[in-house]
C-alpha cells in the first residue's frame, strides 16, 4: 500500500487556528459506515446518537504537558527543546533547534536550571539531563510553555485551550484533539441520559503526528507511546464487551489503546507502551464507533480512520467536507464514524 493513496489537497484557509466557542458548536460530520449516508450536524447533537442502553463512551485523560522550553547555551547562543518523553529521573528524550548547533556534552540553562546534552540519537532527537533538585515534571509550569503543532500560528492566550476538559493525567505532547469538543455541560448530559463512560490515559508523543515519509506504508516506524488503563474502568470496558454495547471511542488514541489491550491478553489493568501502527486492511477487534477529528495528508491518523470506515469512504467524506468549509486538524471540527 502507498503513503500517496492517504494524500488530498487541502486549501491553508481549512486549516482551524482556534477551537469553536463554545466548543461544543463545532461542526460534526456523521459518517455511517455501512449506508454510507453522510450527514452535516453540530457537535452538541452528539447525544442523538447515543443509546444510553447500548453505549460505552471511551475517554483519553492524558494532559498535556508545558514540554517547549526557551533557553540559552552556557555560550549565549538560543536554544529551544520541545521534551519527548522521560528516560530517567530528570533525564529527558528532546527534539533540539537549533539541533546541529547542540552537540553531546552542550551544555544550556532555562531560567536558573542547567541541562546537559547527553546523547543524540538516530531521530535526532537528543538525551538531556536537568540538574535539579526539584523533579522537572514539577517545574514545566513555571519554565515551560504549552506546545501547538507548527500549523496553528496563533499561540492560545489561555493554554486550557489546549486541553480537554477532562484531562488530568499529565503526559502528552499534544492534545488528544477528538476530545476537545466536549463541554462539561455537554458531558453531564450525556451521563445523564444514562451513556456509561470509562477513561484510559495514552501519553500522546510526536510519532502520532509524523508525516510518513516512506513510500510503502508498511516500512513507517511508529514511535512508542506510554498509556495505562485502572481496574475500575478496565472492568467497565469488560463488562460492555461481555453485554455486546457499542464501544465509541473519542480519538484515535483511545483507539490505539483499547485495540492494543484487546490483543495483548484482553482488556485489563495494565500500563505499558504501545506502537500499534493501525493502517487497511485491519480487523478491529473492540472499537464499535470513532470520534475524531479531520487528520493531515499522509498521517497515520489518516491511515487508521481508514483502516475503521475505509479509504475511499474517508476520501469521499473529506472532499465533502472541504467543499462545505468544515475546518480542519488540531482546532478544527469533528467526524462520528458509526
Amino acid at each position: 500500500m502507498k503513503t500517496s493513496d492517504f494524500d488530498y489537497f487541502l486549501p491553508q484557509e481549512l486549516i482551524a487556528q482556534e477551537p469553536a466557542k463554545p466548543r461544543d458548536t463545532a461542526r460534526l460530520m456523521v459518517i455511517n459506515r455501512k449506508t454510507e449516508k453522510i450527514e452535516d450536524r453540530i457537535f452538541r447533537d452528539l447525544p442523538e446518537y447515543l443509546d444510553p442502553r447500548n453505549d460505552l463512551l471511551v475517554l483519553n485523560e492524558s494532559r498535556v504537558i508545558p514540554a517547549r522550553l526557551y533557553g540559552k547555551k552556557s555560550t549565549g547562543g538560543k536554544v529551544e527543546l520541545l521534551l519527548l518523553n522521560e528516560l530517567d529521573d530528570n533525564t529527558w528524550r528532546a527534539f533540539v533547534r537549533p539541533g546541529r548547533r547542540v552537540k553531546k556534552g552542550t551544555e544550556m540553562y532555562f531560567s536558573d536550571i542547567r541541562a546537559v546534552c547527553r546523547d543524540v540519537l538516530d531521530d535526532s532527537s537528543r538525551v538531556i539531563e536537568f540538574f535539579s533538585k526539584d523533579d522537572i515534571l514539577d517545574l514545566l509550569s513555571s519554565i515551560g510553555t504549552v506546545p501547538t503543532p507548527p500549523y496553528i500560528k496563533r499561540i492560545p492566550k489561555d493554554p486550557e485551550e489546549y486541553q480537554t476538559v477532562y484531562s488530568k493525567i499529565p503526559g502528552s505532547v499534544a492534545a488528544p484533539t477528538a476530545g476537545l469538543h466536549f463541554t462539561s455541560s455537554l458531558l453531564d448530559e450525556i451521563e445523564k441520559m444514562g451513556v456509561q463512560i470509562a477513561r484510559i490515559t495514552l501519553h500522546v508523543g510526536e510519532g502520532t503526528f509524523r508525516p510518513v515519509k516512506t513510500e510503502e506504508v508498511e516500512e513507517h516506524k511508529m514511535h512508542s507511546e506510554f498509556y495505562s488503563l485502572d481496574e475500575e474502568n478496565a472492568e467497565k470496558i469488560r463488562d460492555a464487551i461481555r453485554q455486546g454495547k457499542r464501544i465509541i471511542a473519542v480519538g484515535t488514541t483511545t483507539t490505539r489503546v483499547l485495540e492494543t489491550l484487546i490483543r495483548d491478553g484482553g482488556i485489563k489493568a495494565d500500563s505499558g507502551w504501545t506502537d500499534i501502527f493501525i493502517y487497511p486492511p485491519f480487523e478491529f477487534k473492540c472499537v464499535n464507533a470513532l470520534i475524531t477529528n479531520f487528520h493531515l495528508p499522509r498521517s497515520t491518523l489518516l491511515m487508521l480512520v481508514s483502516a475503521f470506515a475505509s479509504r475511499e469512504l474517508v476520501l469521499k467524506a473529506y472532499s465533502r467536507a472541504i467543499e462545505k468549509r468544515y475546518r480542519f486538524f488540531s482546532f478544527g471540527d469533528a467526524c462520528l464514524f458509526l
